[in-house]
């Protein structure tokens, strides 16, 4: 099976982290990102580069934060498509 094959049904395939991150930064704001999701970078000292090398080294960290911009990305959606 080619790469292509594989990542055909995944939505996050080619979404680099710091678009989804400023995405969610966007959307949320820093403070209620940080009540979604508890990351001490999130709550302190917020910048895009420090969250990025946090999530980069923490997997489950980075699955919470993918998980929130595929729901909110999903609702988006469904939102746009009602109006």
């Amino acid at each position: 099976m080619s790469e292509q094959e594989k990542n055909k049904n995944n939505p996050l395939h080619g979404v680099k982290l710091q678009d989804i991150l400023e995405s969610l930064v966007k959307h949320y704001g820093w403070k209620k990102l940080g009540q979604l999701i508890d990351i001490r970078c999130f709550l302190f000292d917020q910048t895009i580069n420090s969250s990025l090398k946090f999530l980069r080294k923490t997997p489950w960290a980075r699955k919470k934060v993918e998980d929130l911009y595929l729901g909110t990305k999903n609702t988006s959606n469904k939102e746009n498509t009602n109006e």
